[in-house]
């Protein structure tokens, strides 16, 4: 692919991102998982999972995909190009990562359908996990950074 067709690309994403920033309040939270009964450890179970599937293209690179980087927890929790936060810290079903990673917005699955043989989805397990960490506050211990794997 071209460098301009990246770009077109690149833009496209983030123009359904903004335009579906809105959107949340649409989504059918009934079809989420129940968060995990348990005390989650950041480290352990949520670090992870965003290492494997979501640092690739969320990182701290200069080009992270639709501006959302994941490389910490004030950027993760803060969102991307659509302006809207990526998470509500004590309310995972209204969080826009859990409805993306639960493939709940159409064409707007994380990661992408089409990235899933290198990425994996999150399993209705994981995302359990990642609803549970953000109902209990989304602790992210100082100084802990997502990394490649």
């Amino acid at each position: 692919m071209k460098k301009d067709q990246k770009t077109a690309l690149s833009g496209l994403i983030g123009s359904m991102l903004i335009a579906t920033a809105g959107f949340a309040d649409d989504v059918d939270v009934s079809k989420l998982p129940a968060p995990a009964e348990k005390q989650i450890d950041f480290v352990k179970e949520i670090k992870p999972l965003f290492e494997k599937s979501c640092f690739s293209c969320h990182g701290s690179k200069p080009r992270a995909k639709s501006k959302y980087f994941m490389n910490k927890r004030d950027s993760t929790i803060k969102g991307g190009s659509s302006k809207e936060a990526a998470l509500v810290v004590g309310k995972s079903a209204e969080s826009l990562l859990v409805h993306y990673v639960a493939d709940l917005v159409e064409e707007l699955e994380m990661p992408p359908i089409d990235k899933r043989d290198k990425y994996p989805k999150f399993t209705t397990e994981q995302v359990a996990l990642l609803r549970a960490w953000i109902d209990q506050g989304a602790k992210w211990p100082d100084g802990v950074e997502l990394k490649l794997p």
